[in-house]
């Protein structure tokens, strides 16, 4: 549960949301548009079409150049189309809803474009998956994970289908990107009434103390968090815990680490992102 305000409420003020041009993209809109009206804020609408990624078609055999040319031409038609759409109905939204919004239409690299645009944005919201395919390319699994490694963070992850966040499940294991993935959500309090809880799954005996030591944290930022210490591995466990618990959302931090992101905390985030059907916090 959610205790008074703290003195020290954070507020977000820009929210930058993908327009990938996919089923995820309207909730990651929709989303966007309820943070606004309840902080004030005004969003961000990006596109990118990545011209590199429509000219590749591939090996193209002796005497094919013409027909190569004429289906990067076809994929370039297609996915301007579908980009134009997406910023139109992004306008749309925000109109109806009367938030000020503003729309970036990129034409690179989505890595090195949504890091720099996150540098002025306090949160950034895209869906779980699919990001700037426009029914064209299909990106790696783990791209909201290197997009963390990079730099764009924090990014609320959506699902497909929207609902209200008041129930929220927060993983904790000790480690600097758990906690750093707490601290961040309890300080943007993004949605002041929520039920919170903090679970941490495979620490034997020092579960007990690094739970206490999170929830006073929360406490000191308004919120009362339940805890619970989980026997096993979080890599499957975390989405089971979130979904026998009816949690509408999951916060969780992500290693930049190579080896570490593989092996530990990179393996439940990365589960997590290709499997969950409810919104994610990310950081690191």
């Amino acid at each position: 549960m959610a205790l008074p305000a703290a003195e020290t409420d954070a507020m977000i003020k820009r929210i930058l949301v993908a327009l990938s041009g996919t089923p995820l993209t309207e909730s990651a809109v929709q989303r966007a548009l309820e943070l606004a009206a309840v902080h004030g804020a005004e969003i961000t609408g990006v596109t990118d079409l990545d011209l590199a990624k429509v000219a590749n078609v591939g090996p193209v055999p002796m005497g094919a150049g013409a027909a190569a040319t004429e289906l990067v031409e076809h994929r370039l038609q297609i996915t301007e189309q579908l980009v134009t759409e997406a910023i139109e109905r992004f306008e749309t939204a925000c109109t109806k809803a009367d938030v000020s919004f503003g729309v970036v239409r990129e034409t690179g690299n989505p890595y090195e474009m949504l890091t720099s645009l996150c540098r002025y944005h306090d949160l950034t919201v895209a869906g779980l998956r699919g990001l700037f395919e426009y029914g064209i390319f299909h990106n790696p699994d783990d791209v909201l994970i290197q997009l963390i490694a990079k730099g764009v963070r924090p990014i609320l992850a959506v699902a497909q289908e929207h609902r209200p966040v008041r129930r929220v499940l927060a993983a904790y294991s000790g480690s600097m990107e758990s906690a750093k993935a707490l601290k961040r959500f309890v300080q943007m309090r993004l949605w002041p009434d929520l039920t919170l809880k903090i679970v941490c799954f495979d620490k034997g005996g020092d579960a007990e103390g690094l739970l206490a030591d999170a929830a006073g944290y929360c406490r000191s930022h308004g919120y009362e968090a339940e805890v619970e210490h989980v026997d096993g591995s979080p890599i499957k466990g975390l989405l089971e815990h979130a979904g026998s618990w009816k949690a509408d959302l999951v916060v969780m931090g992500s290693s930049s680490r190579a080896r570490i992101f593989q092996h530990l905390l990179g393996d439940t985030t990365l589960h997590a992102v290709r499997h969950a059907e409810i919104p994610l916090f990310l950081t690191q």
